[in-house]
């Protein structure tokens, strides 16, 4: 019925030279169907209530490379919030110059995804947080040299105080993730096609509106649904045709690396649209650099359709539409080192 739906509305804004308000209601209805509108407030997050205090710690641990066991590495490294919430690379360097396995996913609007990582071995940002930063190719520090650098710093003592005031020995490695995740939280980008949802017929073009139908009459919006259009369910990378080589690397086995079922072979979590005009690299393996590229393999791979030129254009032209606005940032003032500071680890790997 949805695609039904769907189709009826792409026909009638593509009948319409002036599209007209009753076909963008349209439009809206069976888009509410199928979407949500960002919320207008911070999201809530699981056994975590957020505070001013907790964002602001939150914040400065984001940004500082000292919880990298190089002091070089911080979680803003991969998630660049000046660039899309990534590092626009295929996939990440981390410690050591070692090359990670999978693209960096962006970190805005991630609290909306069902779980973390392209597998969703993470269930929430906190379990994703402490990820990294413990992982050999990426920050390679231990939660016991973390917290032995935050407590020695003073500044960082307080702040932790101050965030978990209600809680005994404050500085921990959870508290470290409960503050980095009330941070993420807060990293909501309302786009063009929100203002849409909630009524604002100008907010997108009419291009971008038959982008949006199409979209979903194609069956897009099967998968990339919600209000992050994706990030909750896992598919087939090859649901119909398997990508060729140089887009799926045979060595990645996806979600089964996790569940160790066999039926999750080649499976991963739907990635979320929002921002992905920004986000190039894309795919798991971070092999294509165009947009229109990458919906011309999911349109054959996905759903067994070779889109046109112009279907792809015009599906891009609706993607361009979420791209959000970030939430305005100043760069945290760093705690300074004290003498009881651990020194970085400056040797290569493997030597």
């Amino acid at each position: 019925m949805k695609i039904l739906l769907a189709a009826m509305a792409v026909a009638s804004l593509a009948a319409i030279p002036s599209a007209t308000q009753s076909s963008f209601a349209d439009l809206r209805e069976t888009a509410l169907a199928t979407f949500e509108a960002l919320p207008s407030a911070t999201p809530t997050v699981s056994n975590n209530p957020i505070t001013p205090d907790k964002i602001a710690l939150g914040k400065a641990l984001f940004f500082d490379p000292r919880i990298s066991s190089s002091g070089v590495l911080s979680c803003n490294s991969c998630h660049n919030l000046a660039t899309g919430g990534d590092d626009n690379r295929e996939t990440s360097i981390g410690h050591g110059w070692q090359e990670g396995a999978r693209n960096a996913p962006t970190v805005l609007n991630s609290v909306f995804n069902s779980a973390q990582f392209w597998d969703g071995r993470a269930e929430d940002l906190k379990a994703q947080a402490k990820g990294p930063i413990q992982a050999a190719a990426e920050m390679a520090n231990t939660p016991a040299q973390v917290i032995a650098t935050l407590k020695s710093m003073p500044q960082y003592v307080e702040w932790f105080n101050e965030a978990f005031s209600d809680e005994a020995d404050s500085v921990t490695f959870e508290k470290l993730a409960k503050a980095i995740e009330a941070f993420e939280a807060t990293l909501v980008t309302p786009a063009p096609f929100d203002a849409f949802l909630a009524g604002d017929d100008a907010a997108m073009t009419s291009e971008q509106k038959q982008g949006l139908a199409l979209f979903m009459d194609k069956g897009c919006s099967s998968c990339h649904a919600g209000v992050n259009l994706g990030g909750r369910g896992y598919d087939p990378f090859g649901v119909v045709e398997k990508p060729s080589a140089d887009v799926l690397p045979k060595n990645d086995k996806g979600r089964f690396l996790v569940t160790n079922k066999a039926e999750d072979s080649y499976v991963f979590r739907a990635a979320p649209l929002r921002n992905v005009a920004l986000t190039a690299p894309y795919f798991h393996s971070g092999k294509i650099w165009d947009l229109k590229q990458a919906v011309a393999i999911m349109g054959r791979t996905q759903l067994g359709e070779e889109l046109t030129e112009e279907e792809v254009g015009s599906i891009v032209a609706f993607l361009d539409s979420l791209t959000g606005k970030l939430p305005e940032l100043a760069y945290p003032t760093l705690p300074p080192e004290t003498a009881t500071t651990p020194r970085p680890v400056s040797r290569n790997v493997g030597k």
